[in-house]
């Protein structure tokens, strides 16, 4: 099992010879790891000498569906597959690529060897787990999740002993296992430089699917010396672009001591003690995560929208020492430019537990129910789900259940052969289910879907096959689901109208997201929005709004939550004018204003025949229309007071203008201030006829 050291031809003999009578393997004989891998064999009731119990090959049609759903897995690990065997050629080896279960997917290699191998099924369409073949590079390398020799008489089945296999287990960017690479050859061949060279394949084929995943993402390059970064070797994070640590290799995750379990839930600066707003893209830093540990570091990528979110996750006690970050100078690089008076502040701590429970249940293909009101952003959840999982290059098919008639959904989830109704296409269709098939299938407002569908969807999440409309013959399907709805299902289940057994089968884990109004994180999610916008409308981006307004807009209701708030901002920017960067009162249509003055979240404007108009929040009569936007994100200073004023109504209301103007438009804070309550200080705001105000 170990690179330098395979126990002797008679340690071997004995070993074995004490398995077969007593099932146990004496002490000292051969090292732990081929033990437990020995047990491991023997407990699945493979025999060591059966030579007629051939082990299970797939069909073609299984391995067909194999290679397709492996498509893009295959495309980044053949050209390494290539180079390596051409780097081996004429040595009687072998270079063989299988999933995640041990089903060889790919091979090359030399052909005089490869007849042999064949006699032993090391070929495409093979099953190599260890419960399928015993102990053997690939099925053990699967088992133990780290690389692994397996010399001669190690294997468990005395037919595959002329064997010599070196293999590495081959990692997504989010941690889960995609397969393996092995090098096989002849065992009076072996030499020990294979094990490094099918580790340092491995490697390369992680680095080009963390590239392929992550292209849009910030990427931070590390390496102990500078001249490292961005050649072999080196460590890779990839960032959203709030900080979280989305994608790691295996590098980058030895150095910073990463469990798997911290990828997606953990964030830069909680792995190296950096701040992700103070890095410079282009930037190399120094990174001192230990006394006998430092990393040279570059961020890579464009940071225009980047919102500062810390996250609260547990780390593991090497990435938690806090690494200290040096620049050529003392002075910081100045942050990205955020919206005026917005705090960071963290992610709404439910939306990001939710997240992190989510992924990691649907990384295992269990089945998420997300719950929430209309609006609170249920299918961009799903996505997120989809991108930063292990499906992430498969199909992402959204189906809602609501907006499709009785009549079509049918045919429109399951698929129809051609002819199977009136108006039908000739050559059929194979439904969302199998356009989903590798993928994510999104049902949006399950609840809503009729009850007679119910069963038939409950039977395809069951035996994970499909029957199109006028068709007999079930497709295999394999997705992952993901649903959401608005309404209680457990009620509905109650009143008839949901199947129990449908509702166990979506609810693997079921997450519930917050309404707008409910969240903690409503400045952050403002600057995203804004952010999308500005650029799908490709204008200047927005980087102030009116304090005033933006805690008017932070009060709000919200009724239709994310979406109304999309909505808004997006007709916001589109009255801005090309050159401004401010949003204030102005760039709000007339309904949302009287919206906000009636729920009590804005004041009405003060009629202006007095020299006294209000400054509590800039409303749209606040300054004409053709006034710069951008002048409109400092508060204008409020009256003076004048001594000789006789009324002293008006005197009282100049007071409150003033301390208004004062507070930034702070409402709340104003009405402390003056020592009334914030329903008072709207009242006292609003215009007295008899005064003439």
């Amino acid at each position: 099992m170990s690179l330098m050291h395979h126990p002797s031809a008679s340690a071997l003999t004995q070993a074995r010879r004490s398995l077969l009578e007593s099932g146990q393997v004496p002490d000292g004989l051969v090292d732990a790891t081929l033990m437990q891998s020995w047990q491991r064999s023997h407990h699945a009731g493979l025999s060591p000498v059966d030579q007629y119990n051939e082990p299970p090959l797939c069909g073609v049609q299984a391995l067909k569906t194999a290679l397709a759903c492996e498509h893009d897995f295959l495309a980044h690990a053949r050209p390494v597959m290539a180079f390596v065997a051409d780097q081996m050629r004429d040595s009687g080896s072998l270079v063989v690529l299988s999933d995640s279960r041990g089903l060889l997917l790919h091979s090359l290699g030399d052909l005089d060897f490869v007849s042999r191998a064949d006699r032993v099924s090391l070929r495409p369409g093979a099953l190599w787990h260890e419960a399928d073949r015993g102990t053997n590079a690939i099925g053990t390398a699967l088992a133990e999740r780290r690389a692994v020799v397996i010399h001669g008489a190690e294997h468990y089945l005395e037919r595959n002993s002329f064997l010599t296999c070196a293999a590495a287990p081959v990692r997504a960017p989010n941690g889960q296992l995609r397969g393996v690479l092995d090098i096989s050859g002849d065992h009076r061949g072996h030499h020990p430089h294979t094990f490094a060279l099918v580790r340092s394949a491995a490697r390369m084929i992680e680095d080009r699917i963390f590239h392929a995943r992550h292209h849009h993402d910030l990427i931070v390059r590390l390496h102990p010396q500078p001249e490292g970064l961005g050649g072999v070797g080196e460590g890779l994070l990839a960032l959203s672009s709030d900080g979280w640590i989305v994608g790691v290799n295996a590098q980058a995750q030895h150095w910073l001591g990463l469990d798997d379990s911290l990828i997606g839930a953990c964030t830069l600066e909680q792995a190296t003690g950096t701040r992700l707003s103070l890095w410079p893209p282009g930037k190399v830093m120094r990174l001192r995560l230990s006394a006998d540990m430092t990393l040279h570091a570059r961020l890579d990528g464009h940071r225009t929208d980047v919102v500062n979110l810390h996250a609260k996750a547990p780390l593991t006690a090497r990435a938690s020492r806090t690494a200290q970050a040096s620049q050529g100078s003392d002075t910081p690089a100045a942050p990205a430019p955020k919206l005026a008076h917005s705090d960071e502040i963290d992610l709404d701590p439910r939306v990001a537990q939710a997240q992190q429970r989510a992924l990691r249940v649907q990384a295992q293909g269990i089945s998420v129910l997300i719950q929430g009101e209309s609006g609170t952003g249920k299918e961009v959840f799903a996505r997120h789900l989809h991108t930063e999982g292990p499906r992430s290059h498969k199909p992402f098919v959204a189906v809602n259940c609501a907006a499709l008639p009785d009549t079509l959904i049918e045919a429109e989830l399951f698929g129809y052969v051609g002819g199977a109704f009136t108006g039908a296409r000739r050559e059929g269709s194979p439904g969302r289910i199998r356009e989903a098939d590798g993928g994510t299938l999104f049902l949006d407002e399950i609840g809503d879907m009729p009850l007679a569908l119910q069963a038939r969807l409950l039977r395809v999440l069951q035996d994970k096959v499909v029957v199109p409309l006028g068709g007999s013959k079930p497709v295999p399907v394999n997705f992952v689901l993901v649903s959401a709805t608005h309404r209680q299902l457990k009620a509905a289940i109650a009143e008839g109208h949901f199947r129990e057994d449908l509702y166990y089968r979506l609810n693997g884990l079921s997450v519930t997201l917050p309404a707008l109004r409910e969240r903690q994180d409503f400045n952050a999610l403002v600057a995203s929005v804004l952010s999308q916008v500005t650029h799908d409308m490709g204008r200047t981006p927005v980087n102030s709004v009116h304090p005033g307004l933006m805690q008017a807009l932070a009060s709000h209701h919200w009724p239709g939550n994310l979406r109304q708030l999309h909505s808004l901002l997006r007709t916001a920017c589109a009255l801005l004018d090309a050159d401004a960067h401010a949003l204030d009162w102005s760039h709000l249509p007339d309904d949302m204003v009287s919206e906000l003055q009636d729920t009590g979240k804005a004041p009405p404007a003060v009629e202006p025949n007095t020299h006294a108009a209000s400054t509590a929040r800039p409303c749209p009569t606040d300054a004409p229309r053709g006034t710069e936007a951008g002048a409109q994100a400092n508060t204008p200073e409020a009256p003076a007071l004048t001594p000789a004023e006789p009324n002293l109504r008006r005197l009282s209301l100049l007071t409150i203008q003033q301390v208004v103007a004062h507070s930034g438009g702070n409402m709340s804070l104003a009405a402390r201030q003056l020592g009334i309550s914030r329903n008072t200080l709207y009242r006292r705001l609003k215009p007295n006829p008899d005064e003439g105000v």
